[in-house]
């Protein structure tokens, strides 16, 4: 039952090939719908955005509602730290600094930044060391390696197509990508070009990789690697003089020649 959009914060173009991947499968979902309460053992009735109740059986529910930033009943308005009313969530500056100079926060309360436990520990980690070590380095909550474990697995780094066209404007960015045909789907002929690398280059700073995305076996493996290849200022130009290796999944960004806006084929033969 899909609300509005699938992985919603996540580059659409992806969300949209994990779905098209999933019906493909078997998954059937079930659009603008939202659940409003469960009757039954077997049942529960769900409304269209637009349209009346309807009863759906199902077998089972899966209940995943989120997080929620516990911030209001800490005692935060008695030292005068603003908090988003709606939310709940705390606005900092890059230095995790709040509106009160000496209190900081990091991690899942944050407005406007990623929920992942591995940015917490590491926003965490640079806080001290600027707090007591002299240390100058701050997080950096764009070049963060993450991955959907989706059937079919999504790697991803740095912006999505939508928020670099909106930050760099879109005549900035150029956009590479290609399907690709790992060679343990070829020998059973299975799902031949379902997997698609994706990497958007901004034009106006040597092609420096902003965004990389991936959907296909081990994607979270082959993410973290370039993550650190992006933190270094990856270029296009280096991929391209990377020598790839033959026939890993990974191999297919050093080989990408086929841009977004040319409209050409991006379909592999083979491995």
């Amino acid at each position: 039952m899909v609300r509005s959009i699938l992985l919603r914060g996540f580059d659409q173009d992806m969300a949209n090939k994990i779905g098209e991947y999933m019906e493909e499968h078997g998954i059937k979902f079930i659009r603008e719908f939202v659940p409003i309460k469960l009757p039954g053992h077997l049942s529960k009735t769900a409304k269209h955005t637009e349209i009346s109740n309807v009863c759906i059986s199902v077998l089972q529910v899966l209940l995943a509602i989120g997080r929620d930033a516990c911030t209001r009943k800490i005692g935060l308005d008695k030292v005068g730290v603003k908090i988003n009313e709606k939310t709940g969530k705390i606005p900092v500056d890059d230095m995790e600094q709040t509106n009160v100079p000496y209190i900081y926060a990091i991690g899942d309360v944050l407005q406007d930044r990623l929920e992942l436990t591995p940015v917490a520990i590491q926003a965490g980690r640079l806080l001290v060391r600027r707090l007591y070590s002299g240390s100058t380095v701050k997080c950096d909550y764009v070049n963060v390696p993450t991955t959907v474990f989706t059937p079919l697995e999504y790697g991803a780094c740095g912006y999505s197509e939508e928020n670099a066209i909106q930050k760099f404007g879109e005549e900035n960015i150029e956009v590479y990508h290609s399907h690709f045909w790992p060679l343990e789907w070829t020998v059973p002929s299975r799902d031949n070009n379902k997997c698609y690398a994706k990497i958007i280059c901004n034009i106006q700073d040597n092609e420096r990789v902003i965004g990389f995305h991936v959907l296909g076996p081990n994607a979270g493996e082959v993410t973290q690697g370039f993550a650190a290849a992006m933190k270094c200022g990856l270029t296009k130009e280096q991929l391209d003089s990377t020598i790839g290796i033959h026939p890993v999944c990974a191999e297919v960004f050093t080989t990408l020649s086929i841009t977004k806006r040319s409209g050409e084929n991006t379909l592999q033969s083979g491995c």
